[in-house]
């Protein structure tokens, strides 16, 4: 339970009375204040603590101390206390709203419920994988690259791997199928995505970008809703975890859809972030307990129009905080056509807004070569995609788009209504600054040695990732 000095003790301790009608008081954090303390600055924690009731009090000061300082405090208390409930009893001044989203994120990153008066925060209830490592890929939100990332090092992972049963991808979205779903990406194409497109399936979906554009085996999953702290309102990823442990692989990849994070406790977890955010949605409310659950940082869209350089330093400088050490790296997407384009008339489908189509156009005309006639930014709006499909038609002799939104259903369709070849494009991470492949293959290795001790029954080896 967490205290502050601004209430009066008798006050506290009746509190702290009812409360342990139903819950076992194992210990407190007292946060600060003074006020209302017969002793004022003089009063000992030992004896507040047997003046309201508790075991012992460990100080966090959370206006006070950096947002690291309390979140190693809070959670150094409740895992010594071996807490499943931190019980807040504090209020403003000491304690506010910036506060209480840094002591909710500590709660659920020991594995602990945050409990107010009015509000309550579960941790999820996470499964494992008991035959396989699991590399984690979590989002701070939608559109900022997540599964272009998570299929670029799936693609490279892969190859490093292919010898001992390469990688195998889970990805849940909110197109995904109702039963889990194997889908061989080595033999799809776009005749594949057009058949299940018109079977129903949203052939779009994170889970088909995946298989096609890393070439590997995917399982699609499907999730509905997502609360604070990333978990699915309802969701099947659980009974997709036999169809992953099932591959012989030696490594899972474990995509999660927006902002959500899948209900499989990966081993290690890299955490992807657009630039052009608000620092408080990477760094602050609950993106810190994302972090807290990551080995490091991929930003993206770290250009104009999305951000400029002093919000990227400042983003990456926020993140720190909250995670001192954290590797950060900043990265640009660039189109990546998965067939040769060079020398074609191409018209490009892609979901980034229509300010970055300048920068996106030049990438496919000096890299790769094509004649671009045309820039659709309509990905996510059918009714203007059907106009740009149509004028593409008149002027394109190749078809090229993201694997998203109205891509098959809209994209596909009408290149095959017009006889023009469909190509499918990847977005391709790249670094400004670091190594991004270097802190991929760091992290897959973190993966595969926190699951070695953990399959060697090493007690410590959970505790050592930072995860409950």
């Amino acid at each position: 339970m967490l205290v502050d000095g601004e209430h009066y003790p008798p006050v506290v301790a009746a509190a702290v009375a009812r409360l342990g009608g139903g819950h076992s008081v194992e210990g407190g954090i007292f946060a600060g204040g003074t006020e209302k303390l017969r002793g004022g600055e003089a009063e000992g924690l030992a004896a507040l603590a047997a003046e309201i009731g508790v075991p012992r009090l460990d100080a966090v000061e959370p206006r006070s101390a950096s947002p690291h300082e309390v979140l190693e405090g809070v959670r150094a208390a409740l895992r010594a206390a071996r807490a499943d409930v931190l019980v807040d009893l504090s209020d403003e001044p000491v304690v506010g709203y910036r506060e209480r989203f840094l002591l909710m994120s500590a709660a659920l990153a020991e594995g602990a419920a945050y409990v107010a008066s009015d509000t309550e925060v579960r941790p999820q209830a996470f499964s494992r994988l008991e035959a396989t490592p699991a590399l984690g890929v979590i989002g701070t939100g939608k559109r900022v690259g997540k599964t272009a990332v998570s299929g670029w090092l799936t693609r490279r992972l892969d190859a490093a791997l292919r010898a001992d049963g390469g990688v195998v991808v889970l990805a849940m979205g909110r197109g995904g199928p109702p039963e889990p779903e194997l889908i061989h990406g080595e033999r799809l194409g776009p005749q594949d995505l057009l058949a299940a497109s018109r079977a129903g399936r949203h052939a779009a979906s994170d889970c088909y970008e995946d298989a096609v554009l890393a070439g590997v085996t995917a399982v699609g999953c499907r999730r509905c809703g997502g609360g604070l702290a990333g978990m699915p309102f309802d969701d099947n990823v659980r009974e997709a975890l036999p169809l992953l442990d099932g591959r012989g692989a030696a490594l899972a990849v474990i995509e999660g859809s927006g902002a959500v994070v899948p209900p499989v406790l990966a081993d290690a977890a890299l955490c992807v972030a657009g630039a052009g955010q608000p620092a408080d949605y990477v760094a602050g409310f609950l993106g810190t307990y994302r972090l807290l659950l990551s080995d490091a940082l991929v930003l993206t869209q770290c250009e104009p129009p999305f951000a400029e350089p002093g919000d990227v330093r400042a983003l990456a400088a926020a993140a720190r905080a909250v995670r001192p050490g954290l590797e950060v790296v900043p990265t640009v997407f660039r189109p990546r056509p998965a067939q040769p384009v060079r020398g074609r008339r191409v018209a490009f489908f892609t979901t980034a807004p229509e300010s970055a189509a300048p920068t996106l156009s030049s990438a496919l005309e000096e890299d790769h070569g094509a004649e671009v006639v045309l820039v659709s930014c309509d990905l996510a709006d059918r009714r203007r995609l059907r106009g740009a499909v149509d004028r593409a038609a008149t002027l394109a002799e190749v078809f090229l788009t993201e694997i998203k939104a109205a891509a098959v259903d809209v994209v596909a369709e009408g290149a095959e209504a017009s006889g023009r070849e469909l190509v499918f494009c990847d977005n391709e991470p790249v670094a400004l600054d670091g190594d991004l492949g270097a802190t991929v293959d760091r992290v897959a290795a973190l993966a595969a040695d926190r699951f070695a001790a953990r399959a060697a029954g090493d007690p410590a080896a959970d505790v050592e990732a930072g995860r409950p």
